[in-house]
């Protein structure tokens, strides 16, 4: 296992106590065991866990992109039943009602007295783990009934505020390839995922390895391996991660460099960018760069944290125009050039 303390970090270590650093190891071996259980239902997919696994402990939310049959329901599933959270999975039509995810008000009469009074049932939103299947088929006005949930960890239901159980992240799918009938999600609503995740096909000898276990009587028994007051333990633990300030303005500097109308921005960023980044995404890259490094046992976030989760983080965040389209310009193309352009401090 890596040291607590990674040596290529630039970053002293102040005011750390030994609880912490035995907590950095403690989620360093839960995160292999994490992966030891979800791996006994999901062949492969390493890299779309480990984005998984830091948005949950970085207090993220998740879009999980791929066409369907890729064990993106299963996965997310698996890992509420793993870490002993409570699930909910809520299919998104184009009839579903915001009060059909955050609960509704219903009259009640008392017998004994008559009085009436209105109730409040809550929707399947009052859960640790949600998962909204295919998010873009339903209204706008319905995909924002989760906005408030997603950033304040509430709902606000008939002039009355509920706090949500905690942890609480929002796992949400989308088809890439079935357009038709669909709502593409507002910019405002992509922008509160932390991460867009790419699910890929898997390759053939684990293809084979799926279908071997899929079509037999295998069913995997889970063993838990944290508990929802632990990961909030932990959760908390993330944001004592201590970050160099070169590592901060790294971040900051990726995100600006997104922008088409900063002075820093290069050509191609002006010629094929509508709109960039937003503080959010420099934000959630520190954030996610912090829960990267305690998953892999160090108690500090690096430059190579943040190279490394750019990807996921800001393409959903950066929106081309009509001559990137023209010209075939792609968003993983202009962030490759973002971290090959933007200077490591």
């Amino acid at each position: 296992m890596p040291s607590p303390i990674s040596e290529n970090t630039d970053v002293e270590v102040i005011g750390t106590t030994s609880g912490d650093l035995a907590a950095v190891e403690e989620i360093a071996q839960a995160r292999n065991q994490i992966l030891t259980e979800i791996h006994k239902r999901i062949i492969g997919q390493d890299l779309v866990i480990d984005h998984l696994l830091t948005a949950l402990f970085a207090r993220g939310h998740c879009l999980f992109v791929g066409v369907p049959g890729l064990a993106k329901t299963l996965l997310i599933s698996t890992l509420a039943e793993t870490l002993n959270l409570d699930f909910r999975r809520i299919q998104f039509t184009p009839d579903l009602m915001p009060s059909d995810i955050t609960g509704t008000d219903i009259l009640e009469e008392d017998q004994a007295t008559g009085k009436r009074s209105f109730r409040f049932i809550k929707g399947p939103l009052f859960a640790n783990i949600v998962l909204a299947d295919e998010i873009n088929r339903t209204p706008p006005k319905t995909q924002a009934a989760l906005l408030q949930s997603m950033q304040e960890q509430k709902v606000t239901a008939g002039g009355t505020t509920y706090d949500l159980a905690l942890p609480f992240s929002v796992f949400a799918t989308q088809n890439p390839i079935e357009q038709e009938g669909t709502y593409p999600l507002p910019e405002a609503q992509l922008d509160r995922f932390m991460f867009q995740v790419d699910v890929t096909y898997p390759s053939e000898s684990e293809e084979e390895e799926i279908v071997r276990q899929q079509t037999s009587d295998y069913r995997a028994t889970l063993n838990p391996v944290l508990s929802p007051e632990r990961i909030m333990q932990l959760q908390q633990l993330v944001l004592r991660v201590p970050v160099a300030e070169h590592v901060i303005k790294y971040a900051v500097a990726l995100c600006r460099g997104s922008r088409p109308a900063d002075p820093g921005a290069t050509d191609l960023v002006r010629n094929y960018v509508s709109w960039g980044a937003g503080p959010r995404a420099s934000q959630n890259l520190i954030l996610a760069s912090k829960a990267r490094a305690i998953l892999e046992g160090r108690f500090a976030a690096s430059i190579d944290d943040v190279a490394a989760l750019a990807l996921p983080i800001l393409q959903h965040r950066i929106l081309l125009n009509y001559r990137a389209e023209a010209e075939g310009i792609r968003t993983q193309q202009i962030i490759s050039h973002l971290l090959q352009s933007t200077k490591r401090p």
